[in-house]
């Protein structure tokens, strides 16, 4: 009998509007779960079980007094690390916040419970978010539940950890250069990185950027989709946010996928690719091509983009830490120091370089998406490492020139700013999860999700496509 914590958001919220599941059963399930697996893997690493059953407690009444019931009425949500919630420890994974308790919730958060979402917690990020392996000082590392001494990925680590277990059926996440979809592709689940403007961030670092993005994470994208339904909206506190209908994303259309034009690449034209993702990916492309009406194998013109994504990287860790790095210590996130030491040092000349190549990278993106559907790519370079190691210091004998070079297949994909789903497909030949990223054209969110949701149908019917279970999820 499948337990509450296992259900879909979806489900778990029909089953609720018709009275059939309690919210405060599903709760009970939820923290029934964490209290078994999370000292296994250390995700939620704070924890905010008695607000949650008072909040589950009155949106139990709620329904049963037949009340109007908003989208994620009754459901569990954790919250990542980096985001501050009204009453509830939020350290950014850092010793120098450990105690800081926010006195109100920064709007996403604030977003989620309005549309009924009940914060069971906060999950582990890296400090401050830096870097693709969930570990820093404060609260330890986050381990793959497919395997417990390798990384979980990050920086949203700690949110993929808990959907893949079933501690809790939704969760928030952020991205810059790869931090909602690494961790989805190392975790088995799925993650969203919108057009920049879909969902508004009070806290950005810099007014007009596609670096900062806040997404939803889940484990199916019908659920992820429902998440981004309560985050997204047109809000003054982000300058990038624009008018548009979050209910669009509560049902995606369906998709004849035999209709679909896509493109596929292994490696973008400039990512340093393991032998063990490309094998994985060949093979997923043969499996999958026969569901569309074309397929065409083909490179993006994504020249410098690795030097661009490093140079306005480096404008954006100023604007976050400048201020207040002189104040950093060695236990800081050697991540964050290196970053910013070394955009101290950078030329103006090659920002103002970087700032026109990105527009430049930007036009031809477009200029190759307008004549296919969506592109089709791997969403890691590398398979799970230890959790032990900061970051890959090499793939297959290549060297890395930095701590986000190994992240390149998704941090490209940052510069241009254009929509990114990322699913399961399958395991490795390690037995690890497999992702893949489907990107979609810019500001056709609900277009790309709703291809995604049909590819995972699909992929449901190929025990080698579908999405894995780990064992310390049952």
């Amino acid at each position: 009998m499948t337990r509450p914590c296992e259900l879909d958001a979806v489900e778990a919220r029909r089953l609720i509007g018709q009275k059939k599941l309690s919210p405060v059963e599903l709760l009970e399930s939820c923290i029934q779960q964490i209290e078994a697996v999370d000292p296994h893997v250390n995700a939620l690493v704070v924890k905010a079980f008695d607000r949650a059953r008072k909040e589950a407690a009155a949106a139990e009444s709620a329904v049963m007094r037949g009340d109007l019931l908003p989208p994620l009425h009754g459901l569990p949500v954790g919250v990542k690390d980096l985001s501050d919630t009204e009453g509830i420890v939020s350290a950014y994974g850092s010793l120098l916040y450990r105690d800081h308790i926010p006195a109100k919730d920064e709007h996403v958060v604030a977003a989620v419970r309005r549309a009924g979402g009940i914060v069971i917690g906060k999950t582990n990020s890296p400090e401050f978010g830096a870097g693709g392996n969930t570990n820093n000082k404060l609260y330890g590392p986050t381990r793959n539940p497919f395997d417990l001494e390798k990384t979980c990925g990050g920086s949203s680590g700690g949110s993929g950890v808990v959907l893949a277990t079933n501690m809790m059926p939704l969760a928030t996440g952020s991205d810059t250069g790869g931090s909602l979809r690494l961790p989805a592709a190392f975790n088995g689940v799925v993650a969203y990185r919108p057009s920049p403007g879909i969902v508004p961030f009070d806290r950005r670092s810099q007014a007009f950027s596609t670096y900062q993005s806040q997404g939803p994470m889940a484990r199916t994208v019908a659920d992820a989709a429902l998440l981004l339904s309560a985050m997204a909206e047109r809000n003054t506190v982000d300058p990038m946010a624009y008018p548009l209908d979050p209910q669009q994303f509560q049902a995606l259309p369906e998709v004849d996928l035999s209709s679909l034009r896509i493109v596929v690449s292994e490696d973008l034209g400039i990512a340093p690719v393991a032998r063990a993702v490309r094998a994985a990916f060949q093979d997923r492309v043969k499996r999958f091509s026969s569901l569309f009406g074309d397929v065409e194998h083909k490179d993006p013109d994504f020249r410098d983009a690795l030097d661009v994504f490093w140079y306005l990287r480096g404008v954006y860790m100023l604007a976050k830490h400048e201020a207040v790095f002189e104040t950093y210590n060695d236990d800081v996130n050697p991540n964050v120091r290196s970053n910013v030491a070394a955009a101290l040092k950078m030329d103006a000349r090659k920002v103002g370089w970087a700032a026109r190549e990105q527009y430049r990278l930007m036009r031809d993106f477009h200029h190759l998406m307008a004549d296919f559907d969506v592109l089709i790519c791997p969403a890691v370079t590398v398979t799970p490492f230890p959790f032990a190691e900061l970051y890959p210091r090499e793939i297959d004998g290549a060297p890395m020139e930095n701590y986000v070079h190994w992240a390149a297949l998704t941090s490209s994909l940052t510069v241009t700013g254009n929509p990114v789903v990322a699913i399961p497909c399958g395991v490795d030949e390690y037995g690890t999860p497999f992702g893949i990223q489907i990107v979609g054209k810019l500001h056709r969110d609900r277009e790309v999700l709703a291809i995604a949701q049909a590819i995972e149908s699909a992929f449901r019917t190929d025990v080698a496509l579908s999405r894995p279970v780990p064992e310390l999820a049952i």
